[in-house]
């Protein structure tokens, strides 16, 4: 077996583990990068929808930390080293412009990941980063609390320090099996199981699927367990044919993990949140008066979010629950406008806010943006991102039990610690 030694291996040839390797190398020290993919960074090249959200332009530390929930309180001394502004610094110093978008979002001027990605591959290349790619770990040899060396197919490679950023397991696609959660526990970590989190909704509702492909932009959705209310959000809803994603859905799915495994969920859409039930309708009548003589089907795209009207007229006709509303099919479909009742309008007006769903499940890590799970923060020192188990190993990215929400949250955490393990380890 041919043995090579370097100062650094890192494991783990995506943003993270990039970033680690290239800060490594670039402080004068022999790094080594290992990727069992045939090249770096396919999972980078996809985020955004191949856009690349590259970060979250919110620049006090304090806001920006609380969308990490309950590892604020951990993350203040990597964040304090390298956070927002030393992304942005990063990329623009390499020729990358960044642009804000909604919500913060801060993507490269470009509008493409693989831009991105060509940022990161030369960084590695300027700091002479050895790479190797194709070449799966199959055994971490450890003795006396540290990492002696990592093996693979035909070869041995020995270091003074090692950085686990494997990731985790949403996108399976790109390779993603969790070997490093394995890994982890094999050396002694306590490992919080993974599970999909940032992720679709899967809905039995036919109507829902029936709209697959329209998104809305601004809707409020409030989540019921057993019938009680558990939390609204508002912003953009996108429907497919499995169930409801988007922004807004996505970023709910924890919750909404939660509530599954305590009972039965359901959820009402607004599709007009701001607005009230007396003020939407007196905009309906204002409708009504204005088209007395024609069929309600015929202008109900006057009163409908673009793309909704076939639905809620399904629903008012009781396609999906005859027991929802009082209008019966064959009245619904003849009725005219001027024939239309005082509490057929009320029913028409509360149906617009609060369109029925019942949530069924998450969809899996095939869907997920990201998923959860990881080492426990306790067991990592996070002012070096190193473990406190094994002295010589530090552990990045997605490997860290971090929650976070969509909207560049989770590549900023891999910039962060990813440049914090390549900034103090060997020192």
């Amino acid at each position: 077996m041919r043995k090579e030694t370097y100062d650094v291996v890192v494991v783990g040839g995506g943003p993270s583990g990039m970033m680690a390797a290239g800060r490594a190398g670039e402080r004068g020290l022999r790094v080594l990068l290992l990727e069992k993919n045939r090249g770096l960074g396919d999972k980078l090249k996809i985020t955004g929808g191949g856009r690349c959200n590259i970060t979250n332009a919110e620049f006090d530390k304090e806001i920006f930390l609380k969308h990490y929930g309950p590892a604020k309180d951990f993350l203040y001394s990597p964040f304090s080293q390298y956070g927002v502004k030393e992304t942005f610094d990063f990329f623009e110093n390499q020729g990358l412009p960044l642009i804000v978008e909604a919500r913060k979002r801060a993507f490269p001027k470009t509008q493409k990941a693989e831009d991105v990605f060509k940022v990161l591959e030369k960084y590695l290349i300027k700091n002479k980063v050895t790479i190797k790619t194709g070449t799966k770990v199959n055994e971490i040899r450890a003795r006396d609390g540290k990492i002696k060396s990592i093996v693979t197919v035909g070869a041995e490679y020995e270091a003074k320090a090692f950085v686990l950023a494997t990731g985790g397991l949403s996108h399976p696609e790109t390779g993603a099996t969790g070997d490093g959660f394995k890994w982890l526990q094999e050396l002694g970590h306590t490992v919080k199981p993974s599970t999909p989190d940032i992720v679709p909704l899967a809905v039995k509702e036919k109507w829902v699927k029936d709209l697959s492909g329209v998104s809305l932009s601004f809707m409020k959705i409030t989540f019921f367990l057993d019938g009680k209310k558990a939390f609204s959000k508002t912003g953009k809803i996108l429907f497919t044919h499995f169930g409801l994603s988007g922004p807004l859905v996505m970023n709910s799915a924890r919750q909404v993990k939660d509530l599954l495994r305590a009972g039965i969920v359901t959820a009402k859409i607004d599709t007009y949140p701001d607005t009230d039930l007396g003020a939407l309708e007196k905009n309906i009548i204002k409708v009504f008066d204005q088209n007395k003589n024609k069929d309600l089907k015929n202008i109900f795209k006057e009163i409908v979010p673009d793309g909704l009207d076939e639905a809620v007229f399904s629903l008012l006709k009781n396609i999906d629950d005859p027991t929802a509303m009082s209008m019966q099919a064959e009245r619904a479909g003849k009725i005219k406008v001027h024939s239309v009742t005082k509490d057929e309008r009320k029913q028409i007006v509360d149906l617009l806010k609060a369109l029925p769903v019942t949530i069924t499940g998450l969809l899996g890590f095939d869907k997920a943006v990201v998923s959860d799970g990881g080492v426990l923060l306790e067991e990592i020192d996070m002012r070096t991102m190193g473990s406190k188990k094994i002295k010589n190993l530090y552990i990045t990215g997605d490997l860290l039990n971090i929650n976070r929400p969509s909207g560049g949250y989770s590549l900023q955490l891999c910039w962060t610690t990813g440049f914090v393990a390549g900034d103090n380890l060997l020192k």
